[in-house]
């Protein structure tokens, strides 16, 4: 029987779609997934600008390239840039671009939300960066330790920029948290189970709900902030009898479950390209799943392993070290069988692959390095100094950079029907690997000598000048391989070889479609029978699948089948602009936060009246 017709909205045909409006006002997944990965890659520039005027500052002792303050604002803002607008927004682009695919839906649940809470992210990402030109940067760290933050140790505006901008950034990643919750478990595919659902999908699904339980926590603890700065309140001023610790707590309730936040969705990632380019199912998927579970549930009860240094007494050190040491299992686990899902398998070493391979091992050193901070001894030893920049480094430029670049070239072909160059992307991948470890390996040797963290310029004879040349020789490298990568992805996009619906032989969903895919995703929904639907398709079914059951359905379709999806819409955008100006007026005056306030009511209103 002839495939039906597929009938779509007006709004949904090709002259409507074109044109800058267009983005401005799109609510499809995939246009807002394109924007928050093109979004984060700008970031992604701007704080690696950052992190090479601090190696360039630590080259060689005694440099006054930049002054000690504007150091602080470099080191606030790399780190503010890279952690809340490049890893988290460009996993944000895979989980919108991709999850609806996998799932075998048309849409996430509430697409108008979706773009509110990219618009939201943009307009925050662009608040905290307009600093630099309104006065000055925040310079207290990108963790705000009470009392650097307070009026006293900051007078200017960096801190209040810094603190409302993440307020906003808050906003758009609730709205984005509670979206995806509702859309992976409301509008999976027929037969598609959650044991079902690809990894990615499972590692975005914990990632949404660390989201909405650890950014309330954040919010409660800048919102204090704001009120102490800005109505004279004292909730961090030991001489009025507030408590400093309370930022600490309060900051690392949100700020350890971030970092799974950040790096679980690398680990989906890798659970996808590994079987693919291994020819393997993943080994031990449900083992993988529930250890993504564990480490979530485990990632909230860590959280005072970053304050062993403030005197927290012996019980709650070993509580907390115990629990640290404990987390360490779901991670391991997953390693495992990562590599069981290698061994024995047809392995092909594409660019995906290799950074796969790259997230393993790099990663498993920041973990190993972790562990030891599980200690209080230890940990006492290297607080505050290089080995914890080395560690942290190691997880989130060896692990999640590594593990979404793994994403980029495994989806690029999906996301716009072209192949990224190969030859380009192994050079990219060496490149990489060559400076992560030039770069930060050396600051194990740093922290080990005594180098602490921050100092923006250092005496010479303490053994720290061959380290932090070495360091800085690795950051331009860094910077040299994210050259290639931007070449390399300029040059596919516009020479890019053809890549078909299928080029990797993959398993899941979105290979069935279309590259890139059409507005509607799917004509018919997909059905489900195992994890692997499309291997399933193509090979056979391992589960006893009766294919006479689809073709039955199928002769009873309709010669037309009219899908809806919903119209373009600028409300979202309006109401974004409202909370960067509820949230930027307290800066400039009561009545300008107001204004933004009423912005949000107003639009809010409108988008509930819109029509679907």
């Amino acid at each position: 029987m002839a495939s039906p017709a597929i009938v779509l909205p007006e709004h949904c045909s090709e002259e409507k779609l074109s044109g800058i409006w267009s983005w401005i006002t799109t609510v499809d997944h995939k246009r807002i997934g394109v924007m928050y990965g093109v979004s984060a890659l700008s970031f992604f520039v701007l704080g690696g600008v950052e992190a090479l005027a601090i190696r360039t500052q630590l080259a060689m002792p005694n440099q006054s390239i930049v002054g000690a303050h504007f150091y602080n604002s470099l080191v606030t803002m790399h780190a503010t840039t890279m952690i809340f607008l490049m890893v988290m927004p460009l996993s944000a682009a895979f989980f919108n671009y991709m999850v609806p695919l996998m799932i075998g839906a048309r849409d996430v649940a509430f697409p108008r939300l979706n773009a509110f809470s990219f618009w939201t992210f943009l307009f925050g990402g662009l608040f905290i960066n307009s600093s630099f030109f309104f006065g000055e940067a925040p310079a207290a760290g990108w963790f705000g330790y009470a009392n650097l933050t307070s009026i006293q140790y900051s007078p200017g505006p960096g801190v209040d920029f810094w603190a409302l901008g993440l307020q906003t950034l808050g906003v758009a990643s609730l709205a984005a948290g509670f979206n995806f919750i509702a859309t992976i478990l409301n509008m999976r595919a027929p037969g598609m189970s959650l044991m079902r659902m690809p990894v990615f999908v499972w590692m975005t699904l914990v990632v949404q709900f660390l989201v909405i339980l650890s950014f309330p926590m954040i919010t409660v603890a800048l919102i204090l902030l704001s009120f102490d700065r800005m109505f004279g309140t004292n909730f961090y001023v030991p001489e009025a009898g507030g408590d400093p610790l309370l930022w600490q707590h309060l900051f690392w309730l949100f700020g350890h479950p971030e970092v799974y936040i950040l790096i679980l969705p690398a680990m989906g990632i890798v659970s996808e390209v590994l079987p693919v380019f291994a020819r393997k199912p993943l080994f031990g998927a449900p083992f993988v799943i529930f250890s993504g579970i564990l480490i979530g549930f485990v990632g909230f009860g860590v959280w005072s392993h970053h304050m062993f240094t403030t005197g927290l007494g012996p019980v709650a050190d070993t509580a907390f070290s115990l629990a640290t040491m404990l987390i360490a299992i779901p991670t391991g686990v997953k390693i495992f069988n990562w590599l069981a899902t290698i061994w024995g398998g047809s392995i092909r070493f594409t660019t995906a692959m290799l950074f796969a391979l790259g997230f393993i091992s790099m990663f498993t050193i920041g973990g190993l390095s972790g562990v030891m901070h599980a200690s209080p001894p230890i940990d006492l030893h290297h607080q505050d100094s290089y080995f914890v920049v080395a560690h942290f480094h190691y997880v989130l430029y060896g692990g999640a950079i590594l593990g979404l670049f793994s994403g980029i070239y495994y989806w690029f072909p999906k996301i716009t029907g072209k192949l990224m160059d190969e030859s380009w992307g192994k050079v990219h991948f060496w490149s990489s690997i060559i400076g992560l470890n030039v770069t930060f390996f050396p600051m194990h040797f740093l922290g080990m000598q005594g180098m602490p963290r921050r100092v923006y310029t250092y005496e010479g004879g303490f053994g720290w000048d061959l380290w932090n040349l070495c360091a800085t020789v690795g950051a331009f490298t860094l910077a040299i391989s994210a050259l290639i990568f931007f070449i390399n992805l300029l040059k596919s996009l516009a020479n890019g070889e053809q890549a078909g619906n299928d080029p990797w032989d993959g398993a899941t969903l979105e290979w069935t479609l279309t590259s890139p895919p059409p507005v509607h995703n799917f004509d018919l929904m997909p059905k489900v029978t195992s994890e692997r639907p499309f291997w399933d398709q193509k090979y056979g079914s391992t589960h006893g699948h009766d294919d006479t059951t689809e073709v039955a359905e199928e002769e009873q379709l309709p010669a037309e089948i009219h899908i809806h999806m919903p119209p373009a819409s600028y409300w979202p955008m309006v109401v974004s602009f409202g909370v960067i100006t509820f949230f930027g007026g307290w800066m400039i005056h009561p009545a300008v936060a107001v204004c933004g306030a009423l912005t949000v009511i107003v639009g809010t209103v409108a988008w509930t009246f819109e029509p679907e």
